[in-house]
């Protein structure tokens, strides 16, 4: 991996384009940080922690690679032209919006980490994590002001998915949903934004109508890939790989994709999973029991399987555009995010 081609750990194949993107994303972290600062010490604190715990910022870096695939195709001279102001402002905002809703995932779940640092709800109280989630959100409506009512109205649709997604898999906690229910879960809470950050990115880029689509559509299928990873590392990783207590889900009563598989399995492990998965587990001796089933479970594959096609979606809808730096480095952030169970 050629170090002078990452962005955020990610290698993406080629020196210039990483440059040009790592430019993008300080002036992403720079707008985001310069919009919480209202001059009130608390508020810019709180809504702070969690961006400067880290992450991979993959939702802002999906903004610029879509951008940058739409400006290699559409323009001879796309390397010497600056991203366009309403690029940068829509990674800020999408990096935004994700990180209030962890704030508020967080005191829903009671979580005590978060990125392998102490959670915001168990450094400040409940009351305090969810303000600063909700500073977040004004914040980002703030930059969306400048960007258009097609932002504003493209922005409430995806929050609206976002929260009927969490409302589906919070309302139905404990229960045996099917795998339709749950894919269809993880599209609102997760694959919308990330969905979005493509649209927007194609589209604040200048894209024509298929190609915002084509790498709406791309970020959708990634999006839906990542979160089920997310959910694979959640059963076959320890705390320090993750930044996430295991067995997060199966307290909460969660069934994930690969849970969800291995309660199909007609075996001693699928009969003794049925036994323990009746609701949220408490006990942390069956949690224990259950992480080491599900590791050995046929779910976990047939998980990744899945894993695997949204990957192949994702490559496939970038199929209209030519072969250019950006393009290729679009399929590498896609491959990152298999390969986190691979």
């Amino acid at each position: 991996m050629a170090e002078d081609a990452q962005v955020a750990g990610i290698d993406l194949g080629d020196a210039a384009l990483a440059s040009r993107t790592r430019m993008g994303m300080q002036s992403v972290e720079d707008l985001m940080y310069s919009s919480l600062d209202n001059g009130h010490a608390m508020p810019t604190l709180t809504a702070s922690y969690l961006a400067k715990a880290g992450g991979k910022r993959f939702r802002p870096l999906m903004v610029l690679l879509a951008a940058q695939v739409v400006q290699a195709e559409n323009n001879p001279n796309w390397m010497t032209d600056e991203l366009e102001t309403n690029v940068i402002r829509s990674g800020s905002v999408i990096e935004m919006i994700h990180l209030a809703s962890l704030y508020h995932d967080d005191v829903m779940d009671e979580a005590l980490q978060r990125r392998g640092t102490e959670s915001a709800n168990s450094r400040w109280g409940n009351s305090v994590a969810i303000l600063a989630g909700d500073y977040l959100f004004a914040a980002a409506s703030a930059i969306m002001s400048d960007m258009g009512t097609q932002a504003v109205r493209w922005i409430s649709e995806t929050f609206a998915e976002l929260v009927n997604g969490q409302m589906e898999e919070t309302v139905h906690a404990g229960s045996m949903e099917s795998v339709e229910a749950y894919l269809r879960v993880i599209h609102g809470k997760t694959a919308s934004l990330i969905a979005t950050a493509g649209h927007f990115g194609a589209y604040y880029a200048g894209g024509t109508e298929e190609q915002v689509a084509a790498l709406k559509k791309a970020a959708h299928a990634t999006g839906m890939a990542f979160q089920i990873v997310d959910d694979v590392i959640d059963i076959s990783s320890n705390s320090t790989q993750s930044g996430k207590t295991p067995g997060t889900d199966l307290r909460e009563g969660v069934f994930t994709l690969p849970v969800l598989y291995a309660l199909e399995e007609d075996s001693h492990a699928g009969d003794r999973l049925r036994e323990i998965l009746t609701g949220s587990v408490t006990d942390e001796e069956l949690v224990k029991e259950a992480l080491t089933l599900l590791r050995g479970s046929a779910g976990m594959r047939q998980a990744r399987e899945t894993i695997y096609a949204y990957r192949d979606e994702a490559k496939d809808a970038l199929s209209i555009f030519r072969d250019s730096s950006a393009k290729d480095a679009f399929f590498h952030l896609v491959d990152f995010t298999v390969a986190r169970v691979s």
